[in-house]
């Protein structure tokens, strides 16, 4: 099944959201549509400050899209040692990263094609 437009927007919302919500940094969104054999649509990658906090950033994401959206993803994997952790709704997928993890393998360089929208932080 294929999500809409507007359905994509609104599971990107909530997922920002809850990466806010618990003060996840450095928020951007990678639009994939343009590019050829992407794996899904969107990325939207975040940082956190330590593995506690990127398991909070993955608990606050799945529990807002679950609440609001009544969605729960498709696959998650890298909550062992939340250095980076992947959380895929199918047609949008999140990278929750530590900071050296998120510099050294460098998600925004290697999808360079696609258009990127940083999210401004509320604090």
């Amino acid at each position: 099944m294929l999500k809409s437009r507007s359905t994509e927007d609104s599971l990107i919302s909530n997922i920002v959201y809850g990466i806010e919500n618990v003060k996840g940094l450095d928020v951007s969104i990678l639009d994939l549509r343009d590019i050829e054999n992407t794996v899904c649509r969107y990325f939207v990658v975040c940082t956190g400050s330590s593995n506690t906090h990127v398991s909070a950033i993955v608990s606050a994401i799945k529990k807002t899209v679950s609440k609001e959206l009544k969605e729960k993803p498709y696959h998650t994997e890298g909550n062992e040692n939340s250095e980076w952790v992947l959380i895929d709704y199918i047609n949008v997928v999140v990278h929750v990263f530590q900071k050296q993890i998120r510099e050294y393998y460098n998600i925004e360089e290697l999808w360079g094609d696609a258009k990127t929208t940083k999210v401004a932080s509320n604090y």
